[in-house]
C-alpha cells in the first residue's frame, strides 16, 4: 500500500457525497379527521412516515446548526397533525409538505399517511405524495 492510499478506517478517506435523507418513520398521532361525521367524532390513530431529501451537506464541527433539525422538524409534523380542520388524508400530506419545504435543506419530500383503525380488516390505508422544490 503507498502512502498516498486510504484506509476503510480512515476518518479523513475522501468519497463523494451523493445524497442524505432525513427520515421519520411510523410517528403516530391521534386526531380528528376524516370526510363523514361518524369519522370524525372519535379520533384516529394515523401513521406517519416521511423520507425527505436534503442538500448534502456533512457538517464541518459537529454542530445540529449546520444540519436539518430533525427533532424540530417532528414537532412541527406531529404539531399539525393533530391540530385537524381537514377532512382529507391527501390535505394533511399536502399540509406537511409546505411544513417540510419550510425548512431550506429539503429538496424532495415523500410523505406518507395511513389511517390504522379505519377498518377491522386492513392494517393502514392511506396514500402517499411526492413532492419535489420549484427551482428558483
Amino acid at each position: 500500500m503507498s502512502a498516498t492510499t486510504k484506509t476503510p478506517d480512515d476518518p479523513n478517506a475522501a468519497c463523494e457525497v451523493l445524497a442524505q435523507r432525513v427520515v421519520i418513520r411510523d410517528l403516530t398521532v391521534s386526531c380528528s379527521i376524516g370526510v363523514s361525521d361518524e369519522e370524525r367524532t372519535r379520533r384516529q390513530r394515523l401513521r406517519l412516515n416521511l423520507d425527505l431529501l436534503v442538500e448534502p451537506q456533512p457538517p464541518q464541527h459537529d454542530n445540529i446548526n449546520e444540519v436539518l433539525d430533525y427533532g424540530v422538524l417532528a414537532e412541527a409534523i406531529r404539531k399539525r397533525s393533530v391540530a385537524g380542520g381537514v377532512r382529507l388524508l391527501e390535505t394533511l400530506a399536502e399540509d406537511l409538505a409546505g411544513i417540510c419545504f419550510g425548512f431550506p435543506q429539503v429538496l424532495e419530500a415523500r410523505i406518507r399517511i395511513e389511517k390504522l383503525d379505519r377498518y377491522a380488516d386492513i392494517g393502514g390505508i392511506g396514500i402517499e405524495i411526492e413532492r419535489r422544490r420549484q427551482r428558483r
